[in-house]
């Protein structure tokens, strides 16, 4: 998994920065991460750049990241795209909630690098 552009979408700037931390520690080699604190702004951020992955939180002011996945389905550069779901929502109904509506995986909050792995590179293999 090399030279990955990553959006990443939580309201929480330390929370943005752990993510990215545990992607790389994670073996993930980034090119560019881009940043959003909600799904309004991520949707701006698909429009005008080329991402591989999005990360993205459930519970957002502006956009949350549930309306943000079906904006999302309306975008045709972001066709394609996987998006997995970092969250502190451990109900089932979320969790089905977020695949059902286009998400390819969820992580539950807290998380560790090794659990990055785990959820993310399948979901990266499975995109080329």
């Amino acid at each position: 998994m090399n030279n990955i552009t990553a959006l990443i979408v939580d309201d929480s700037s330390v929370m943005r920065k752990i993510v990215e931390r545990s992607l790389r520690q994670a073996g993930i080699e980034l090119k560019q991460v881009l940043e959003a604190s909600n799904g309004a702004e991520a949707l701006a951020a698909v429009k005008e750049n080329s991402i591989d992955l999005i990360l993205c939180d459930i519970n957002m002011p502006v956009m949350d990241g549930l309306e943000f996945i079906k904006q999302l389905a309306r975008v045709d550069k972001a066709k394609g795209v996987p998006v997995v779901m970092i969250t502190t929502e451990g109900s089932e109904a979320h969790v089905v909630q977020a695949l059902s509506s286009g998400a390819k995986g969820y992580i539950r909050k807290p998380f560790t690098p090794d659990q990055v792995k785990e959820h993310v590179i399948p979901v990266l293999a499975a995109k080329v």
